[in-house]
């Protein structure tokens, strides 16, 4: 009887676990079988993410734009500089009907695959990215020349850049409220500052969005250096008792090379867009005084008259990352005696440029740097005071760019 017990007990449970079983894989089934979409999925890429459904989906065939406009069969996905042409990329329903659903775009870099129906099939065709080279955007621009930096500037210049001449040839400028020198690189939006005369663009930092102002277009706040007491404390770089040396780097230096590093110099689709030998000024020329220990000096003003060239070979310095000159802000529309509040370059804080400004009065024997201040106005600030750290960058003269340059539509660099 023990034994009897025991066996109806267990063919009792396995009748319910049978019961369960079936229970669940009709659910399973059902719920598959009704479900025509699925949510999309991500698989990470080299150039951004494609979208996916993760069933029964297949890429039939890839084909890629040559250097004749024709396509070839491709067995990789283009991982930069390619987007997906809409009008000629499709997916079949069963192998013959078009799936009107399916999205299949290129945003902001990533090609999307979405929406797709079950046992979607897809064929996809990529187009060269076009874009401009320097000379195309300078061939768009009126270009003028200005003669006369005693007062500020701050008229519409949309459409607009200015020449002058820097240590490597002609430069080109923009100056007072130009819309169409935005650029979007590396995550950040920038300001183009100039072309440089070797062909590079230099760039300052401008937050994480296109309508940042103030403290949002810093990185950080920072000293120049943490010690004011001796002349060579105005130089981004320098030298006990050498008026141009570079053997130290300053506080602001260190700030600056850090961030560049973690946000760009190790991210090599990045850095390698960047001009890693760019040449900053950092003038110490002398209007006055040697320069040396508590010795008062002044420094490379120019009474209402800047220059992109650097008047000495040892003020020249090289590296990917800089900060903005005073002869830059100078030449872009701001003065030292009026405020300006109306150009590209006033965010309503007070940030350090890379130029010193001067050594002590009779009384107060302490190192200054220029900076422009909130008001709107260039002033030499004490190098020990904190202030806003705006990067400055130089994209390669080669690259490729997209876009108009505003707000909405800023350049772009292609990533090849």
């Amino acid at each position: 009887m023990k034994f009897e017990v025991l066996k109806r007990s267990y063919l009792k449970r396995n009748i319910i676990i049978g019961v369960l079983g079936v229970a669940i894989i009709s659910t399973v089934v059902l719920n598959f079988t009704r479900a025509k979409y699925r949510v999309t999925e991500s698989i990470p890429l080299v150039n951004g993410t494609i979208n996916y459904t993760p069933y029964d989906f297949k890429v039939i065939a890839m084909y890629q734009e040559n250097d004749n406009g024709e396509y070839t069969s491709v067995d990789v996905m283009p991982s930069g500089g390619y987007v997906i042409n809409e009008e000629k990329s499709y997916c079949t329903l069963d192998g013959k009907t078009k799936d009107e659903n399916a999205i299949l775009k290129t945003i902001d870099g990533n090609h999307t695959i979405a929406n797709l129906s079950k046992k979607s099939k897809c064929y996809l065709y990529f187009d060269e990215l076009a874009g401009l080279t320097i000379d195309e955007i300078l061939a768009n621009k009126v270009i003028n020349t200005r003669t006369n930096f005693d007062n500020i500037f701050f008229s519409d210049t949309t459409g607009t850049m200015f020449e002058a001449e820097d240590n490597d040839g002609k430069t080109y400028y923009f100056a007072g409220s130009p819309r169409d020198n935005w650029v979007f690189f590396a995550g950040f939006y920038w300001r183009i500052i100039r072309i440089n005369g070797d062909g590079s663009i230099r760039i300052i930092y401008n937050g994480t969005t296109s309508n940042s102002t103030g403290v949002n277009t810093h990185i950080q706040i920072s000293t120049f250096n943490n010690n004011d007491g001796d002349n060579m404390y105005v130089g981004y770089l320098y030298e006990k008792d050498n008026v141009h040396g570079s053997s130290t780097e300053s506080t602001i230096k260190g700030v600056v090379d850090r961030w560049y590093i973690t946000k760009i110099g190790d991210i090599s689709k990045y850095s390698s867009k960047v001009k890693e030998d760019g040449t900053f000024c950092i003038n110490r020329s002398l209007t006055s005084g040697s320069g040396l220990a508590n010795d008062k000096t002044v420094y490379g003003k120019r009474n209402n008259n800047p220059s992109y060239k650097c008047e000495n070979k040892e003020d020249i310095i090289t590296s990917p990352v800089g900060l903005i000159s005073m002869d830059e802000l100078w030449y872009a529309g701001g003065t030292i005696t009026t405020d300006n509040t109306s150009f590209y370059l006033y965010n309503g804080q007070a940030y350090w440029t890379m130029s010193p400004c001067d050594f002590g009065t009779e009384t107060q024997k302490f190192a200054r740097v220029y900076t422009f201040q909130a008001t709107g106005r260039i002033n030499g600030h004490k190098v020990t005071l904190e202030r806003g750290v705006r990067p400055v960058i130089n994209l390669r003269a080669d690259v490729i760019l997209t876009g108009s340059g505003t707000t909405s539509d800023p350049y772009t660099v292609v990533e090849t």
